[in-house]
């Protein structure tokens, strides 16, 4: 079993998105009261009382401006919440918030979306080694069902 590594927004994209989001947006910061918010920083849960925001991040342009590749009509945006101050990232390598149903967009090498599938809570590794079977796979993007939102990516092993 290959366990596949959950990537969180990268260290330099957070820095610019707590000065101006992907949508050209300035951050505002809050104070998250009931805790629970998955943060993309981080990749764990908010607990009550920390100082978060909500943004607009377009990952797939920023993976395919690192990896020189034009996403086409595949970049989108879309909200994730971020610790509103520099955090630490994650902590072990867990897959985060596996505990609910996922969509896994696969895409190419050259930014291009390949198809998805949604995936039962516990299934994720299954899923992955599937769509890694097809070379054409570079990346893939895991999305909350309910709302859509982009929780983290995972690379070609290599």
């Amino acid at each position: 079993m290959t366990i596949r590594r959950a990537h969180p927004i990268d260290p330099t994209a957070l820095t610019e998105l707590r000065t101006a989001d992907d949508a050209g947006r300035r951050m505002r910061p809050v104070t998250d009261e009931e805790g629970g918010a998955p943060l993309r920083c981080c990749l764990r849960r908010s607990a009550p009382g920390e100082c978060i925001a909500l943004v607009s991040y377009a990952p797939l342009r920023r993976w395919a401006a690192g990896t020189g590749v034009d996403p086409g009509a595949y970049d989108e945006q879309g909200p994730v919440f971020i610790h509103a101050e520099e955090c630490g990232g994650p902590d072990g390598d867990a897959l985060p918030f596996a505990n609910a149903h996922r969509t896994v967009r696969r895409y190419s090498a050259d930014g291009r979306i390949l198809g998805g599938r949604l995936v039962e809570s516990g299934a994720f590794e299954e899923a992955s080694t599937e769509a890694f079977a097809d070379p054409e796979v570079a990346l893939l993007h895991v999305r909350a069902v309910e709302h859509g939102c982009f929780l983290y990516e995972v690379r070609r092993p290599r």
